[in-house]
């Protein structure tokens, strides 16, 4: 695990986003495309609020990055997300052709770029992304461990109703 020294910059607006994330009610995950050193696009989950499976915070900033630069691939770019990608975010990160990714805290149950499987280093598939993970990783993972503490206490004051 190499971290670069801008990595830790570009996980803070990721942060940022996830607490936007977190604020709606929403896991918060953030998500930040960067080409070169700017960035192209931002995400943030938004499932509950859309009401669809597939507003997570990488799908919407793929989404973003491409209407952007005018293309599907993004080679180039370098995917900051503050928690380890599901199946579907993953999948979508090899088809755009995302050259890093950069993970903040892990997800053992549900991670896909190393916990459970690893989508994005598949040789099988035609495209590898280049990995990171740990970055600034107790702040990410210490923003989901309240906002889950914070719903949990929630659903159990709702239910004491």
């Amino acid at each position: 695990m190499t971290v670069r020294g801008s990595d830790e910059f570009y996980m803070k607006k990721a942060i940022a986003l996830a607490k936007r994330a977190f604020a709606l009610g929403e896991v918060p995950v953030g998500c930040v495309i960067v080409q070169g050193d700017r960035i192209v696009a931002r995400g943030f989950n938004r499932r509950n609020t859309r009401k669809t499976t597939l507003a997570h915070a990488e799908i919407a900033a793929i989404d973003k990055a491409s209407k952007k630069l005018g293309d599907w691939r993004l080679e180039g770019c370098t995917l900051y997300v503050t928690l380890e990608p599901c199946q579907m975010c993953a999948g979508a990160i090899v088809q755009s052709r995302i050259d890093r990714v950069v993970i903040g805290a892990m997800n053992p149950k549900a991670g896909c770029a190393g916990s459970i499987l690893n989508l994005l280093q598949m040789q099988e598939f035609n495209h590898q992304v280049e990995r990171t993970t740990g970055v600034l990783e107790e702040e990410c993972r210490e923003l989901l461990q309240d906002f889950f503490k914070d719903l949990r206490f929630r659903l159990k004051t709702e239910k004491g109703r």
